[in-house]
């Protein structure tokens, strides 16, 4: 058999990689958690339908993971990531997660998750050579 690596952007070859490992993962967890994935996006839009913020997340089987959370600079510490991580964790007890997981850089967003009851599983140093890659979860049934 002859191979060959390309480098490529491909959005069905992606989509093929991405289908393949999820087939192989689902063999290796309980048949109840079996087709549970779900993107979860929230948006803050202000008056005129612009958007302001949001989180991109997806649930996998038992957990909800953060890929993405902004908030415009001029609005944040007015309380509205809070609302909107409280809404996405609310939707997380509905889907039945077990636990919330996140990532956040040392300048980003650390003291915002600890503040509302992540605590840290792993940290990563020298990122971008002067900061640290933490890796945070959050139980959510107990």
């Amino acid at each position: 058999m002859n191979l060959n690596i390309t480098k490529e952007l491909n959005k069905k070859n992606k989509q093929y990689i991405n289908d393949e490992l999820y087939k192989f993962n689902l063999k290796h967890f309980r048949n109840d958690l079996a087709g549970k994935y779900e993107e979860i996006c929230l948006f803050l839009k202000d008056e005129k339908d612009t958007v302001r913020g949001g989180i991109l997340s997806e649930i996998c089987w038992n957990w909800l993971e953060i890929h993405t959370f902004m908030i415009d600079e001029d609005i944040r510490k007015s309380g509205f990531g809070t609302k909107l991580l409280l809404e996405l964790e609310k939707i997380a007890v509905e889907k039945e997660c077990d636990f919330i997981k996140v990532d956040t850089l040392s300048f980003q967003a650390l003291g915002f998750y600890e503040k509302n009851g992540y605590q840290v599983f792993g940290s990563i140093d020298n990122v971008g050579r002067d900061h640290q890659h933490f890796y945070l979860k959050k139980d959510l049934r107990h």
